[in-house]
């Protein structure tokens, strides 16, 4: 054998030794490639399958969200209705209420107005009687009379005359109109004299008694 074909063999075996280094190399290769490809492989499906899920979930609580808002309008539409209600019923007893007070106010003033009717009789009467006779004493005894009626009826409404004369100046039921030296030292900061009665209606002060006053 001669150097060339040496030199041929030689390389012969080396290239075939190069490749079988390769084709070894890609024999490893290959598995981690497949290896590598499963794994993205997986990903992708977890990724879908999360996807997926988040997407029902999604749609789960879109569906909780607008059945709650419905719930939710239900509710106040609930309290819309019973809110008109007890307005509608406010105002019916307001004008209720109102109608009574008026009714009330007018037949009072009626009572009054038939229970003083008389007193205007006796009067008409004793003016007829004094006209037709000028019997002074019998026309003072009939005022008296009618007067007395007339007080009778007004106390059985719940009148009654401030009691003011010696007493002590009370701004309760008192208006001082003046003040005057005392006529006596137990007089002083007590009324003197009263020029106008007061009155009060059931222990209401009604009208102011104008009084002098001991200074």
């Amino acid at each position: 054998m001669n150097k060339s074909s040496e030199e041929k063999n030689t390389l012969d075996q080396e290239q075939k030794k190069t490749q079988e280094e390769q084709d070894n190399k890609t024999k490893k290769t290959e598995p981690a490639e497949k290896k590598e490809e499963q794994n993205d492989k997986n990903k992708e499906e977890k990724k879908q399958t999360k996807s997926k899920k988040d997407s029902s979930s999604s749609k789960k609580t879109k569906k909780q969200d607008a059945e709650k808002i419905k719930e939710l309008e239900a509710k106040l539409d609930e309290q819309k209705d019973k809110f008109l209600r007890l307005y509608a019923e406010f105002e019916n007893y307001r004008r209720r209420t109102s109608k009574e007070k008026l009714a009330l106010s007018q037949t009072a003033s009626e009572n009054l107005i038939s229970k003083l009717l008389p007193v205007m009789d006796d009067y008409e009467r004793a003016q007829k009687a004094y006209n037709d006779k000028e019997d002074l004493q019998a026309f003072k005894e009939g005022i008296e009379l009618i007067a007395d009626k007339y007080w009778k009826i007004l106390a059985q409404e719940g009148l009654e005359v401030i009691d003011s004369n010696n007493k002590e100046f009370n701004t309760d039921e008192h208006e001082a109109i003046t003040k005057i030296p005392a006529p006596s030292e137990d007089l002083k900061g007590k009324v003197v004299d009263t020029t106008e009665k007061g009155y009060k209606l059931k222990d209401k002060v009604i009208r102011y008694a104008k009084v002098v006053v001991g200074n």
